[in-house]
C-alpha cells in the first residue's frame, strides 16, 4: 500500500520523473523476487508479481491520460482504471472517484457526478463499520444498493486485506460521520441538478438517521425542505424529463489499439441523435487517423472482419433503447424507472429472405439484438462494455404484432394522461385511422387477416393479431372521443374528419375482425359427473385381464 501511494505521489506530481526509469526498477524487483531461491516456496514472489503488475498498469494509465485529454470517454475509462487499481488504497481510491466526479460536473454529467460521491460514500461507509458498529451507520456499501447495484463493488475490500485506523490507512478527514454526510449531500445536490429526484429521497434514507442520531435538528429541518423539492419537482416534471440517450459503438481495426473489436454502449444526454454522436466520434478520430482512414459504417448489419481493409479504422454506431422483460415491467411503472438501473438494451435490423434490408408487408423480417453490459446506468463513466449479446428473428406476422401492440400502447399513453397533450394524440390518431397511411394498419390487416392461414402452426399469431387489432380500434375511438373534448373551434372540421376516417376503418376491419378460427375455440369437453370416482373402482391389474 505504501508503495502505491508513493507511486501515486511520484506520477501525479511529479512533471520531470522518467517513466523508463521506473519501469526499469520495477523490473529490477520482480527478478529480485523471482531469483531469490529461500522465498520461491513462500507466496511472496506471487504477490510481488501481483504488485507490480497493479503498478505497472497505473503507471501506464496515467501516462495515457496526458494522450487522451481530448477523449472525454476514453480519458474516464483510464481515472476509472486507475481507481480501480487502487481499491486495496482507500484514500487514494476516495481522491481518484472524487477526481472523476469532477471531471463529470466540468462537462454537466451531474448524474455521472454523483455515482462518483454515492462509491466514495460506499467506500466510506465500508471502512466506518469495520471501525464502529453503529445502528444509525449503513452498514457498508450494501446500504447503498437501492441507489445502485454498481455500489457493491465497494465491498471488494474487506477487513482481511487492510485494518482502518493502521499505518495512515483511512485516515482521510472523509472517513469520519461526517465526512460520509458531505460526500452524500454533495451526491444528492447532484442528482438534482441532473434532474434524479427520486435518487435524491434515496440518498437522505441513509443520511437522515446520522442526522437524528446527533440530534441535528437545524439539518434535518433544511433536509427534510430538499425532500420536498425533490417530491415537488417530480409531480410537476414527471414525464417530461429526458434522462438520456443510448448507442451502440463498435470499434473496429488495430490503429485503435486496446478498442479494437470492443463494443460499448454510451450515454449521451437528453435529446441525442445519432448524427450528433457520428459527427463527433468521427471528428475526434479523423484528427487521431487522418480522414482517409477513418470510415463510420452507416447500418447495424454484424461486421464482417475479413471484408474490412486492415489499414483502416472502422466504427459502427447504432442508437439502442432499454429492453426490458415482461415480468420487469411490472416494477417499472414511471418514466423514471424506465430510465435507471439499465444494464440491458436492444436494437433492430430489418430483413427480407431475398437480402434487401426492407421488402413488402408479408416479406419483412427483423432482428432483435440484445446487448448486456457489465455494470448498470448510470455509472461512474458514460460508456461501459459490452459482455453479452443474444439474437432472435421475428417473422413477418410476429412483426406486425409488435407493431400494432407499440401503436396500442401508444395511443392508450397519450389518451390517459393526466394533462393530455393534444399534438401528440392527434400525431397518433392520423397514423392510426389517417386516410393516407401507407402501410398503415387497414394494409396490416388485409395482408395478414383476409384468410385463415392454412399453416396450423399461424393459427395463434393470427389470433393475437386479430386481438391486437380489436384493442387497437378501440383504443382508437377512445382517443377519437377525448379528442373531441382537447380541440379548438377552428378544428371541427378536423374531428369531423377524423370520425369518418375512424368508422370507416373499424367498417373494413370488422369482418377481418369477427372471423375466428374455429379450431383455437372448440368447446372444451367436460368429464361426467357419474364417472368421477370410476378410477377408485378401476384397479390397472385388471386392465389386462379384461382386455385378454
Amino acid at each position: 500500500m505504501q508503495v502505491t501511494m508513493s507511486l501515486a505521489s511520484l506520477v501525479g506530481k511529479s512533471s520531470d520523473f522518467q517513466e523508463e526509469y521506473l519501469r526499469r526498477s520495477l523490473r529490477t524487483i520482480l527478478a529480485y523476487a523471482e531469483e531469490d531461491a529461500e522465498m520461491q516456496n513462500t507466496l511472496l514472489p506471487s504477490q510481488v508479481d501481483e504488485l507490480l503488475r497493479n503498478l505497472n498498469s497505473i503507471l501506464s494509465d496515467t501516462v495515457k491520460m496526458r494522450e487522451f485529454q481530448e477523449d472525454p470517454e476514453m480519458l474516464m475509462d483510464l481515472m476509472y482504471r486507475i481507481a480501480k487499481g487502487y481499491q486495496t488504497s482507500p484514500d487514494l481510491r476516495l481522491t481518484w472517484l472524487q477526481n472523476m466526479a469532477e471531471k463529470h460536473n466540468n462537462r454537466k454529467c451531474y448524474t455521472e457526478s454523483a455515482m462518483c460521491l454515492i462509491h466514495a460514500a460506499a467506500l466510506v461507509a465500508e471502512y466506518l463499520s469495520m471501525l464502529e458498529d453503529h445502528k444509525y451507520l449503513p452498514v457498508g456499501s450494501v446500504t447503498f444498493q437501492n441507489i445502485s447495484p454498481n455500489v457493491l463493488e465497494e465491498s471488494a475490500v474487506s477487513d482481511d486485506i487492510l485494518s482502518p485506523d493502521e499505518d495512515g490507512v483511512c485516515s482521510g478527514r472523509y472517513f469520519t460521520e461526517s465526512g460520509l454526510v458531505g460526500l452524500l449531500e454533495q451526491a444528492a445536490e447532484l442528482f438534482s441538478n441532473g434532474g434524479l429526484y427520486e435518487a435524491v429521497n434515496e440518498v437522505y434514507k441513509i443520511i437522515i438517521p446520522i442526522l437524528e442520531a446527533r440530534r441535528d435538528f437545524r439539518k434535518l429541518a433544511s433536509t427534510h425542505e430538499k425532500l420536498q423539492r425533490a417530491f415537488d419537482n417530480i409531480i410537476q416534471k414527471g414525464h417530461k424529463r429526458m434522462f438520456g440517450t443510448y448507442f451502440r459503438v463498435g470499434f473496429y481495426g488495430a490503429k485503435f489499439g486496446d478498442l479494437d473489436e470492443r463494443e460499448f454502449i454510451y450515454k449521451e444526454p437528453g435529446i441525442t441523435h445519432l448524427p450528433e454522436i457520428s459527427h463527433r466520434l468521427e471528428n475526434f478520430y479523423s484528427q487521431c487517423f487522418g480522414d482517409e482512414t477513418l470510415v463510420m459504417i452507416k447500418d447495424s448489419t454484424p461486421v464482417d472482419r475479413k471484408q474490412l481493409n486492415p489499414s483502416k479504422a472502422y466504427i459502427q454506431i447504432t442508437y439502442v433503447e432499454p429492453y426490458f422483460d415482461d415480468y420487469e415491467m411490472k416494477d417499472r411503472l414511471t418514466n423514471f424507472e424506465k430510465n435507471f438501473n439499465l444494464r440491458r438494451f436492444m436494437y433492430t435490423t430489418p430483413f427480407t429472405k431475398s437480402g434487401r434490408p426492407r421488402g413488402e408487408l408479408n416479406e419483412q423480417y427483423k432482428r432483435k439484438t440484445i446487448l448486456t453490459t457489465m455494470h448498470s446506468f448510470p455509472y461512474v463513466k458514460t460508456r461501459i462494455n459490452v459482455i453479452q449479446k443474444e439474437e432472435f428473428d421475428l417473422t413477418p406476422i410476429e412483426v406486425a404484432i409488435e407493431d400494432m401492440q407499440k401503436k396500442t400502447r401508444e395511443l392508450a399513453v397519450a389518451t390517459h394522461r393526466e394533462q393530455p397533450d393534444a399534438k401528440m394524440l392527434q400525431m397518433l390518431l392520423q397514423g392510426s385511422v389517417g386516410a393516407t397511411v401507407n402501410q398503415g394498419p387497414l394494409e396490416v390487416a388485409q395482408v395478414f387477416l383476409n384468410e385463415i392461414p392454412a399453416d396450423p402452426k399461424l393459427f395463434r399469431h393470427h389470433n393475437k393479431l386479430r386481438l391486437c387489432f380489436k384493442e387497437f380500434i378501440m383504443r382508437c375511438g377512445e382517443a377519437v372521443e377525448k379528442n373531441k373534448h382537447l380541440i379548438t373551434s377552428d378544428q371541427k372540421e378536423y374531428q369531423q374528419e377524423l370520425k369518418k376516417n375512424y368508422n370507416r376503418l373499424r367498417e373494413n376491419l370488422r369482418p377481418m375482425l369477427e372471423r375466428k378460427i374455429p379450431e383455437l375455440y372448440k368447446p372444451i369437453i367436460r368429464p361426467r359427473l357419474e364417472n368421477r370416482d370410476s378410477f377408485k373402482r378401476l384397479s390397472f391389474r385388471r386392465a389386462p385381464e379384461e382386455n385378454s
